[in-house]
Parts: structure tokens; sequence; C-alpha cells
């Protein structure tokens, strides 16, 4: 027999889905695509020699922080998971002492960051609301509002 999930056992019919938090689905999208930059300027410095930085050491470094961008996704959920995020966001400009151009790049997905938690935050707020308005609707039409 499989295993359920929490929300599977808890489940009962005519139960409202949770809404999933627009927040966290933005802020998963940008780490994850800085995941597939850092692991491209990986390859890049190891391409170029750079910094006379020995390449194994570059190669584990940018694969392990490509890792975490990735496994940081799984913390957005958790009080650690967005102050995470910003230092992640520090470390991606600071690549940029290896690959220069990787200091206007982690300046750009810093601002994407910054934007996406803001904005996302906003949205789930609007949600909030429009769902509170949504129940209290449905509770004083409890017909569904038609006259059939």
């Amino acid at each position: 027999m499989a295993r359920m999930t929490k929300a599977q056992r808890e489940w009962r019919p005519d139960m409202p889905k949770k809404r999933r938090s627009i927040k966290v689905m933005f802020a998963s999208t940008v780490l994850s695509l800085e995941a597939f930059v850092v692991f491209f300027a990986t390859l890049v410095a190891f391409g170029i020699g750079a910094r006379g930085v020995p390449q194994p050491v570059l190669l584990i470094t940018g694969i392990v922080l490509s890792a975490v961008l990735v496994a940081a996704c799984a913390f957005l959920t958790k009080p650690v998971g967005y102050p995470a995020g910003w230092v992640l966001q520090v470390l991606i400009i600071a690549t940029g002492f290896v690959v220069p151009m990787m200091f206007l790049v982690g300046a750009l997905f810093t601002l994407t960051w910054w934007y996406g938690v803001k904005t996302g935050a906003r949205l789930d707020r609007e949600n909030v609301q429009r769902d509170a308005e949504q129940a209290e609707w449905e509770r004083r039409n409890p017909g569904g509002g038609t006259d059939n």
C-alpha cells in the first residue's frame, strides 16, 4: 500500500484547495534560474582558467553553489528561507571576483529576487483578501445567487 502524505490524509470531499504562495513560486523561479547561470558561469571560469584558482576547486565550488541554490527552494516555506536567499544573492554577486561579468549578472538577479519577493507577497495578500471576500459572498448567498 502506498503511503499517503499529510495533505492526502486530511483531505475531505468539497474541501477547498489550498492556494499556493505566489511569493514562493516567484522566489523558487529566480533561485532555479540562478542555479543554471552559476553552473554555466562555472564552466566559463573553468574554460578561461579564472584568476589562478585551481580548476578542481573552481568546478566543485560552482557545482555546490548551483546545488545549494536549487536546494534553497525547499526552504522558502520555512523562516530561514528568505534570509538564506538574500545571503545567496550576495554570494552570486561575489562570484564576480572570479568572472567579472557576474557582478552585473548577480546584481540583476538580486533586483529580480527583490522584485519577485516583494510582488509575490503583495499578490499573496491580495489573494487572501479576495478569498475572504468570496467566502463572505458565498455565506450571504448560499444558493449561489441564482433564482432557479
